[in-house]
Formats: C-alpha cells, structure tokens, sequence
C-alpha cells in the first residue's frame, strides 16, 4: 500500500485515488488519516502546468475578481483598517488589486510567476517583516504543494490573511470525480478540510473563521463568526459595505495612481 506524510499535519497519509494530470500523467492522491487533507505525490509536472500561468480553462477570472472585490471590501471595512496598506499574495495578473485600488484601499500585489498587468506601479517585494494590514490570497492555497511551508511565506506579508479555497465535500470524492481537483490544467495539488486549516492557524498562533465553504480568515483578531459568515455572501456584502465606507480616506485611488503614473493633473 502506497503512503505519504501530510504537508499539513505531518500524519500518515494513506493512498486515495489516481487521476490523468494534463491529461497524460498518471498521479497518485493521498488522503491524511488525521485531518482529511488531500495531496497529490510530489507535483514534478508543474513546470508543464504553469507555462500560462493562467490556466486557459480558468474562464471565471473576471467575475471571481468582481465577487471577492466586493467581499474584502465589507471584510475590510468591518475589521480592520481600511486605511491602511494591504497586499495581494498570488496576485496574478493585477486585475484584483486595481478593484480594489479603485474602490479606495492601498493594495499591492505579489507573483512570483505571473505579470502584473493592470496594477504594475503597485508591485510589493517579498517580505518577512508582516507589515500589511491584512494579506488577501485568492485562489492560492490549493496551488501549494507543501502548505506547512508555503503559508508561512503569506504571513510573512500579514498575520491576517483572507483566502478562499474550496473545502472538500463531506462525500469525500476521489480523485478525478470533483471538477476542484482541475485534472486538465494540472496546478491543483492541495485540498483542504475545515481540520486542516485549524491546524495551519494553530501552527501560527492565529484563529481560523470560515463560511464552511470557501472563504476564510487567519487572524490574530476575534471577530463576530456570524457577521464573518454573512459578509462572505457577495449580495449582503455590497449592501453592508454602503454604511461602512465612511471610513475610508480616499472614495477611490484611481485619480490618484493616474496622476502619479501620468504625470498629469486631474481638474
């Protein structure tokens, strides 16, 4: 029988499943006895899967961007700062970081693979020093092949980190029978239970809140878990946003970032 050790817990994990990785390679999935966490064996086809460091079967890019603008946005506004600085760790190509710019917050953004496109003044460096206000990681944590080392890199950014991430189902499905586990494209190798995040948060000394879903929070604050699940649904989140945006300095930095990029002035 095949096994592996858990890159969250460090438990046995025991063989699950295979499945057709860029529809080609055979790959092993293991299932951690502990805390249900999934992985594929070592992913060596990754240099393959991230020649497009968007994945062309990625079609929901945009809309994902706009939805999760709107809920950082109300996350944002309702614990934290919202005037202070704030960076995209696995920014992509930027699209998220200039929403959110243009709705008024300080946002960077970080990729180690991809360019930054449409927020390129706004790039941040690495970091170990967690001087962000809160670290957003959209789509990232299933990307990682070693979570237990890679999360650690985030919150060298923050110590607050809002990220989302599918959870697998209760059904447990294997390899191959959940679209989440994007066979075709290759780059997920990582699937987490509700167990497993607690763990990471734990590692950190930091708590975990969560929808049950796909949207959580590592934070070293307490916040309402009810008010946390709400605000993770994109309708209540744009009308809760209205009575809080009082707060932010600026109603937008795009007059701002055009001046600076443009050398003109905006009358």
């Amino acid at each position: 029988m095949l096994h592996d050790q858990c890159h969250v817990c460090g438990s046995l994990c025991s063989y699950f499943g295979k499945a057709l990785i860029l529809e080609k390679y055979d790959v092993h999935y293991f299932r951690c006895d502990s805390c249900g966490f999934i992985q594929t064996e070592e992913p060596y086809w990754l240099d393959e899967a991230y020649r497009s460091p968007i994945a062309d079967i990625d079609i929901g890019v945009v809309k994902r961007a706009i939805d999760l603008s709107c809920i950082a946005e109300a996350v944002i506004l309702a614990f934290f700062d919202c005037n202070a600085r704030f960076v995209d760790y696995g920014g992509g190509y930027g699209l998220f970081v200039r929403l959110m710019r243009d709705r008024g917050f300080d946002f960077s953004s970080f990729d180690r693979y991809c360019p930054n496109i449409f927020a390129k003044a706004y790039t941040a460096a690495e970091s170990d020093n967690p001087s962000y206000e809160l670290a957003t990681a959209l789509e990232v944590f299933e990307h990682l092949p070693r979570p237990v080392d890679d999360v650690p890199r985030i919150f060298g950014f923050s110590r607050n980190v809002l990220f989302n991430t599918l959870l697998v189902p209760a059904s447990t499905p294997r390899p191959g029978a959940w679209w989440y586990y994007a066979t075709q494209a290759g780059q997920h190798v990582s699937f987490y239970t509700a167990r497993s995040l607690a763990i990471l948060a734990s590692r950190a000394g930091l708590r975990v809140y969560s929808d049950g879903r796909q949207l959580h929070l590592f934070t070293e604050k307490r916040i309402s878990p009810a008010l946390f699940l709400a605000l993770a649904r994109s309708a209540v989140a744009r009308s809760a946003t209205r009575p809080l945006r009082w707060r932010l300095k600026d109603r937008s930095l795009l007059p701002r970032d055009f001046e600076r990029l443009s050398g003109l002035r905006l009358t």
